[in-house]
């Protein structure tokens, strides 16, 4: 891939800590709801939403990549409607992370032909996994081959089992130079925590999930992640965690997937003004 722009040139980042440059943005921004919710224009449609949500964000994260894989022309076709700064992070499909499929090798090069219309806008490789993927000797040979297939790509891990919080893991993230994701989401027993460990000095992964634990227990996508976060808790958290992480990384992104109701981009512009006003800035 060619070289990609540097962070420090995009309009919309905030520098932080004297150095560090920080996007925000949401996952996803294809929601109907939206419109509804203010945050799009009245008769938006599908088409034009990238378009609009590129006047507030410089960086988005796709969870479609997820949940389907990607197609080169479709990419493309995405890609040309995003202003050229734009920052795009592509979550790793579902087949590789918790389907576990037999095929998942040729699933790999697939999605990699998949984003490559991405070019220097890519800015990580999301690879989330489920919460029952703890650390046995098996699920660290196959992430290991996983991180090897997606070589040369910008990565960034999230775990959801706590077995992996532990210091060796992020030391081979670190030999790797991949992202350990921060993320904030219901204070859960087994569920990976809050932590402000920096593994690739050159970026720093923040994901908001909602703190909503009867949602999150409900096994319900839309109710785990119903969630708005108070003025407080976004403050709470950019003094507890945020100073930690800016200090440690040359640039950094943070979305939110509480997308219920336009929760997230009014949570993520709320984020940035909170900390646009405070001592990092």
């Amino acid at each position: 891939m060619a070289d990609r722009q540097d962070i420090h040139a995009i309009p919309g980042a905030l520098t932080l800590a004297g150095d560090c440059r920080v996007l925000f943005g949401t996952c996803g921004y294809s929601y109907t709801e939206w419109v509804d919710s203010t945050f799009y224009p009245a008769g938006t449609r599908t088409s034009e939403m990238l378009s609009f949500y590129g006047y507030t964000f410089s960086t988005v994260e796709l969870n479609y990549t997820w949940y389907q894989m990607a197609r080169a022309e479709a990419v493309a076709r995405m890609v040309r409607k995003a202003p050229s700064h734009f920052r795009f992070s592509a979550k790793l499909t579902r087949t590789m992370t918790h389907e576990l499929a037999d095929d998942w090798r040729e699933q790999l090069k697939l999605y990699r032909e998949g984003i490559a219309p991405l070019g220097q806008q890519l800015q990580a490789v999301l690879v989330q996994l489920p919460p029952d993927f703890d650390r046995t000797l098996s699920n660290r040979r196959y992430l290991a081959e996983l991180l090897d297939g997606l070589h040369g790509l910008p990565l960034a891990v999230e775990f959801r089992h706590a077995s992996w919080a532990v210091d060796s893991v992020f030391q081979e993230l670190e030999r790797r130079k991949v992202s350990l994701v921060t993320v904030d989401e219901p204070e859960i027993g087994g569920l990976f925590p809050t932590l402000d460990v920096v593994t690739n000095p050159e970026l720093f992964y923040v994901r908001f999930h909602g703190r909503n634990i009867s949602g999150w227990r409900s096994g319900n996508m839309q109710k785990k992640i119903d969630y708005d976060y108070s003025e407080d808790e976004l403050r709470g958290w950019s003094e507890e965690w945020l100073g930690k992480l800016v200090r440690q990384a040359k640039s950094g992104v943070i979305y939110f997937n509480n997308h219920v109701r336009g929760q997230a981009p009014r949570n993520a512009q709320r984020l940035k003004k909170i900390v646009g006003n405070s001592s990092l800035a």
